[in-house]
């Protein structure tokens, strides 16, 4: 299967925190399973480092570069068609990674592995 792994599970997979659900490491951990690391959640996670909101243990482009390939995710970049697919989307979540997200799953067809409640109001599938 392939999923959209959201920032904060990314970033939860890092450290092994316990907030991740059991459903989510099996996924995660299953080597058939191809997990896409959306390019959005790499600039959420730059922004946040900035802005020091986010501690690392390595500036993201070491941290995130080394993690991707650690744990064999494929990037998925952004198109101008995820990009034009927001402006479709009801205003549930005003996020705009969250929003970038949900238009990516729609466009890739990619249930999201996220424990965002508010993303269970689009009709995508998510997974916690």
């Amino acid at each position: 299967m392939r999923y959209l792994i959201d920032t904060h599970a990314f970033l939860w997979c890092t450290i092994n925190d316990e907030r991740l659900s059991r459903k989510i490491i099996e996924i995660v951990e299953n080597i058939d399973n191809e997990i896409f690391f959306s390019a959005v959640s790499g600039w959420e996670i730059a922004i946040k480092y900035q802005l020091g909101k986010l501690v690392l243990s390595a500036a993201p482009e070491i941290f995130i570069t080394e993690q991707i390939e650690n744990n064999q995710y494929t990037v998925l970049p952004i198109t101008l068609l995820h990009a034009l697919t927001t402006r479709e989307l009801p205003l549930i979540h005003k996020d705009p990674f969250d929003r970038m997200l949900v238009a990516q799953s729609k466009i890739e067809n990619l249930p999201i592995l996220s424990n965002d409640s508010k993303l269970s109001e689009y009709d995508v599938d998510i997974i916690w």
